[in-house]
């Protein structure tokens, strides 16, 4: 069970780490559009570091829903760029 859940966080954090990236690197948005997803996800891991200086509490309450917002933040904005793209191939 123990591997089960390490894994399901290993990838959360990748997941939430390449959509972020992928994000950052789209020059076509506002800039704080861009950097949000990314701002959440660091966020979220200075979080989870708290832990190594016994502040679990922290890490706890915030580290793990600001990976989820990092994703959805993120894949909203993939997914309404691949629909602005093929709605332009279609015209």
């Amino acid at each position: 069970m123990l591997i089960a859940i390490a894994a399901l966080g290993i990838t959360v954090f990748c997941l939430a780490l390449w959509c972020s990236v992928t994000v950052a690197r789209m020059r076509d948005l506002p800039t704080w559009r861009r950097y949000l997803p990314l701002s959440f996800f660091l966020f979220a891991a200075a979080a989870s570091l708290l832990r190594a200086f016994d502040i679990p509490q922290i890490a706890d309450v915030a580290a793990f829903p600001l990976n989820l917002a990092a994703i959805v933040l993120s894949l909203r904005e993939i997914r309404a760029r691949r629909g602005t793209r093929a709605s332009l191939r279609t015209d």
